[in-house]
This record gives C-alpha cells, sequence and structure tokens, in this order.
C-alpha cells in the first residue's frame, strides 16, 4: 500500500514536470494568442481589483493598529511609517495579492479548464485544429505571471494610503512626511524581489490551476477536486517560495 502511494505521487511530480517543459516548448512557437492573453490578463487583473483593493486597504489599516501599542511601550511611534512601509512591500502586498489571486483565480482557472475536460470541449478543440494547450494554458499562465505582480504594486500602494490614513487620524502626520519617511526607508531591492517574488506566485497561481483542471476527471466532481486542489496546493507553493525568497535576499543583503 505504501509503495503504491509513493509511485502514484511520483508518477504525479513526472506529470507536473511534462506539463511545465511544455508550456514553456508552446510559450516560444507559434501561433501566439494575443488576445486571449489580453482576455485573460483583463479577468486576472481588472476583475480582481476591487477585492484587492478592500483586502489591501484594510490590510494597511490593521498592520498599523498592531503595531503601534508595540512602539508605543519603546517610545518609537515615529518609526511606524518605516515599519509598515517595509512590511507591506517586502512581505504583505505580494503575500496578500497571491493568496486572494489563489483563492479568485486559481479556483476560477481549475473549475473553468475541469468543466471544459470533462466536457470533452477541449478534444474539441483538437479536432477543430486548434491547439487547447496554447489557446487555454498558455495564455492564463502569462496573464497570472504578468498581473499578479501589477497587482502586487497595486496593493502595496493601497495598503500605504490605508496606513497612512491611520497614522493621519492619530498622530497628525502630514501625507509628505508620511510617504518621504516611506521611500527614505524602502530601497530597490525591496521593490525588486517583491515584483520577482510576485511574478514567481502569479506562475505557481496559473500553472497549478491549468494543471489540475486541464487533468481533471470523473465528471462535475472531478471538476470541485480541481478547483479545491488548485486553492490548496499555490497556497502552500506559495509560502515555500516566500520563504526561499527571503532566505536569498537575506542572503545578498550579508
Amino acid at each position: 500500500m505504501i509503495s503504491k502511494k509513493i509511485d502514484q505521487k511520483l508518477i504525479q511530480l513526472g506529470n507536473v514536470h511534462h506539463f511545465i517543459m511544455r508550456f514553456f516548448k508552446e510559450l516560444f512557437m507559434p501561433p501566439y494568442e494575443f488576445k486571449e492573453i489580453i482576455n485573460q490578463c483583463y479577468e486576472v487583473g481588472v476583475k480582481s481589483l476591487p477585492l484587492i483593493s478592500l483586502t489591501g486597504f484594510i490590510t494597511g489599516i490593521v498592520f498599523t493598529n498592531q503595531s503601534r501599542p508595540s512602539l508605543t511601550d519603546f517610545g518609537a511611534t515615529a518609526m511606524l511609517p518605516s515599519l509598515i512601509a517595509i512590511a507591506i512591500i517586502r512581505a504583505l502586498a505580494p503575500l496578500v495579492t497571491a493568496l486572494i489571486a489563489a483563492g479568485k483565480v486559481g479556483s476560477n482557472i481549475g473549475a473553468e479548464l475541469g468543466s471544459m475536460k470533462v466536457t470533452e470541449q477541449i478534444d474539441a478543440m483538437e479536432v477543430s485544429g486548434t491547439n487547447p494547450f496554447k489557446f487555454l494554458v498558455v495564455s492564463r499562465v502569462l496573464a497570472t505571471t504578468i498581473m499578479i505582480p501589477i497587482l502586487s504594486c497595486y496593493t502595496g500602494f493601497v495598503g500605504l494610503m490605508g496606513s497612512f490614513l491611520n497614522v493621519y487620524q492619530h498622530e497628525s502626520v502630514s501625507f509628505v512626511s508620511f510617504f518621504d519617511e516611506v521611500f527614505n526607508t524602502i530601497t530597490f531591492l525591496d521593490i525588486f524581489q517583491a515584483i520577482i517574488k510576485a511574478g514567481f506566485f502569479g506562475f505557481t497561481i496559473g500553472i497549478v490551476g491549468c494543471f489540475h483542471g486541464y487533468n481533471s476527471s470523473k465528471g462535475t466532481e472531478g471538476v470541485g477536486r480541481a478547483a479545491n486542489a488548485a486553492v490548496v496546493t499555490s497556497m502552500f507553493l506559495i509560502f515555500i517560495e516566500e520563504q526561499l525568497v527571503v532566505m536569498i535576499v537575506q542572503s545578498i543583503r550579508g
């Protein structure tokens, strides 16, 4: 029984590797589905803005409220903008964006491709002469890889605005003073690693959602499992990638 389960896991890892290698192969081969890529960027980016805006704004307010008492105990309330900037830009903005996208976008990709798989729409595309992998998978993975970093930057801005409103309410700090302290604290490396990290998160969300949806089976039950597996696996991998990036950046900083 144990040997059988191990074999199944190894086979699944092999399938994942083959799926990722096929993505990179199809990525550079014509024809290029620019129209579908733009459409998926709209689905991933624009339609996620309301939820991302609300989540980012609340994150900034809540983290500021949680940080203020600790800094007040040490008489370091003036360092609040710097602390918020470091936390949001380095970690919270890309991580919160990725987790929200994993729940919203990842599940949607898994369910959409899963329903197309079980209703044999993917097979019909192959018969009609369309490359379903390029049209369905490559476009969605590219869209998540491109849009998650953009959404992450937007989340960082919205989170800082929420933090500023909270700081202004309690300490009456001006807009210029707050953001002057913010930009004096963060460095190019902070911004660069946040964008690169968000890009990896986006690729993970797209490839995991597409893999589970594209390989789903067993009717409507398989569609539900594909959507659920896309969310759970994406979130698990996102936390692992977050830790790896933190370790790499800390080694660069020395």
